[in-house]
């Protein structure tokens, strides 16, 4: 309750200086508060070989640098992902450039990668605390040329400090990056980081959600000849429904949040189609509700992974969801996360 007040309060500052002050306070922790108390055993999955206690990720994002681990480590989540993370630091695009949509409950942001590199990432993982899955979000550095040997350099540096990776070619916010979800630019870079692989840790690839489906199903089929262990679905989008009401909806920049939900619901189908089975997948965007992770869950993600709505709900967000999911699992005669998938899509009521 006291860290829902908190995020209350941190609504009234400017979105950058609030992201700022909450990644300290993340990092000022533990506090002498107990830890997240133990998962429901049905809400256990595995993803790739990982074992995770419940299907409610961090998404990337929140974390670029890996320096609050310690914090979120204790919210309950089943896994963390940080990042992304390039080569070399860099400070992003010129700001102001994080905007709060709060009458949409949405966030535009066009950060640009922002981070401090992958000598300061690779330290603080180091230190990580022991008990979590953590996963690093690759990205490559605004004015490299080869952009695949910016994941390369990502991969081999941190091999055997993060339990997965993610290769994040479908931010909007990096001039070009989207391009390499183009079949020969995507074989050059999957064929590449598939050399570059060192250790058991799986690799997944997050996707755009402004793909069509056909897009989509050409990437599964490349991912699957290349050992990607599992995709992403997906990132921000650069679409702006026309229910936007917010001052700021205008604003260039990636749009995530709930007017993300139904274009990335539609993506995970189109991915779950493709992939038959052949490739787990991991839902995000527009998730805020146990009833969201829910859907995904049913059209095909063996876990859900929010950010966006831990802005508006607070940390307690994640003990709601999970709560409400295990109710709805056995509402519906389940057992599991993998018999929810199998169930097939939820039927609207």
């Amino acid at each position: 309750m006291l860290s829902d007040l908190g995020v209350a309060a941190f609504r009234r500052l400017d979105p950058e200086t609030a992201h700022g002050l909450a990644i300290a306070a993340l990092k000022a922790l533990p506090l002498p508060l107990p830890g997240a108390p133990a998962d429901d055993p049905i809400l256990a999955t595995r993803i790739a070989g990982l074992d995770l206690p419940n299907p409610v990720g961090l998404a990337a994002g929140l974390d670029k640098n890996a320096e609050a681990l310690r914090g979120l480590s204790r919210l309950g989540f089943g896994c963390l992902e940080c990042g992304s993370v390039t080569p070399l630091a860099q400070a992003g695009n010129p700001k102001p450039r994080l905007f709060r949509l709060s009458e949409d409950r949405a966030i535009i942001n066009r950060m640009g990668f922002n981070n401090a590199g992958l000598e300061a990432f690779a330290s603080h993982l180091q230190h990580r605390p022991r008990g979590s899955v953590v996963g690093a979000n690759l990205g490559a550095n605004k004015q490299t040329e080869d952009r695949a040997a910016d994941y390369v350099l990502g991969l081999r540096r941190l091999a055997g400090l993060a339990d997965y990776f993610t290769i994040n070619i479908s931010s909007p916010n990096t001039p070009g990056l989207r391009a390499l979800q183009g079949r020969d630019a995507l074989d050059d870079l999957l064929g590449r980081v598939a050399e570059a692989r060192s250790t058991a840790a799986p690799v997944f690839l997050k996707i755009a959600p402004d793909l069509t489906a056909a897009e989509i199903a050409m990437i599964v089929e490349a991912a699957l000849a290349h050992g990607i262990d599992a995709l992403i679905v997906s990132n921000t989008t650069l679409d702006r429904p026309e229910t936007l009401i917010s001052r700021d909806r205008g604003q260039e920049g990636g749009l995530s949040g709930a007017p993300l939900a139904p274009r990335a619901l539609e993506a995970l189908k189109a991915s779950r189609d493709a992939s038959a089975g052949r490739l787990p997948l991991i839902a995000v965007g527009g998730i805020g509700s146990g009833l969201d992770a829910y859907r995904r869950i049913r059209a095909g993600a063996s876990a859900v992974q929010i950010y966006s709505a831990l802005i508006f709900e607070g940390p307690g967000l994640v003990r709601r969801i999970k709560h409400d999911l295990a109710a709805r699992l056995r509402s519906d005669g389940l057992t599991s996360i993998t018999e929810a998938i199998s169930a097939g899509p939820l039927t609207e009521r």
